[in-house]
């Protein structure tokens, strides 16, 4: 019975979708996250009744055929890379992407990703790293003597020194792509480029499309619960109307099976 494949994969696919809004709901609180939301297609259809064409010859084609859908895949989880909430918090490594934009990142295997997460900070050797590590690539290295750090809406990084000597150390230079849907995310905030997002094309903050950095504040995951929960209730009311379908499925062919005996 065709209708027990069907509604399974209805249940595999409210499947998947829930484990997306797990995913969401788990990084209420992450700094930088951008959600995510599965979409769905239909699968291929069965010609019960071809449309278009006579039952035979000498008759008018059939205006209306009988077309049986086979159930439901996963088309994509897209990532929505919109705009978070900025909180502030007073720390002067605690940079924001206020608008486009992301921040290039010196990855471990030595190539760049990106992120929205700006929680920066110093390490050993006075370099401007995240926070598993990783360099900011274009930024000097800090002086041991800096008594404040400034970073301007621009991206100019300021290191001010006794004596009221400033030095600059660089400027953050931000990337954006011609579509951030297709970036991969690599978890601990940090996307990849791929063929899909197109290349990064890099420029100074606050210029045309890009956002402007601002210091002392980090953006927070662009979750919204509210809507999470109503997408968790529908993907848990889709699941259980599935597995009575599967239910119903199963005792028609138990009728049948009885009344074959």
């Amino acid at each position: 019975m065709r209708a027990l494949a069907i509604a399974a994969t209805g249940m595999s696919a409210q499947q998947l979708n829930l484990e997306v809004i797990a995913n969401n709901v788990a990084n209420l609180n992450t700094t930088g996250f951008k959600g995510a939301r599965a979409e769905f297609t239909d699968l291929l259809y069965q010609a019960e009744r071809q449309q278009g064409v006579p039952n035979q010859a000498g008759q008018e084609a059939v205006p209306e055929g009988a077309m049986l859908g086979l159930g439901v895949r996963a088309a994509a989880i897209r990532n929505l890379h919109r705009q978070g909430s900025l909180a502030q918090t007073g720390n002067q490594l605690d940079l924001a992407v206020n608008g486009r934009g992301y921040f290039q990142v010196n990855s471990p295997a030595g190539d760049l990703v990106y992120t929205r997460a700006g929680s920066f900070n110093i390490n050993a050797t006075g370099q401007i790293v995240t926070i598993d590590g990783n360099i900011i690539p274009g930024i000097q290295t800090v002086p041991p003597d800096t008594t404040e750090i400034v970073v301007n809406q621009t991206g100019e990084v300021i290191a001010k020194r006794p004596l009221s000597v400033v030095t600059t150390l660089g400027t953050f230079q931000l990337a954006n792509f011609a579509n951030e849907s297709g970036l991969e995310p690599l978890g601990n905030g940090l996307f990849r480029e791929t063929a899909a997002s197109g290349a990064a094309v890099l420029d100074t903050p606050g210029t045309a499309n890009y956002g402007k950095i601002q210091q002392g504040y980090l953006e927070g995951s662009n979750v919204d619960p509210v809507k999470e929960i109503t997408s968790m209730i529908t993907a848990q009311r889709a699941f259980e109307m599935n597995s009575k379908v599967i239910q119903a499925a199963d005792e028609m062919s138990s009728t049948v099976s009885k009344g074959i005996r």
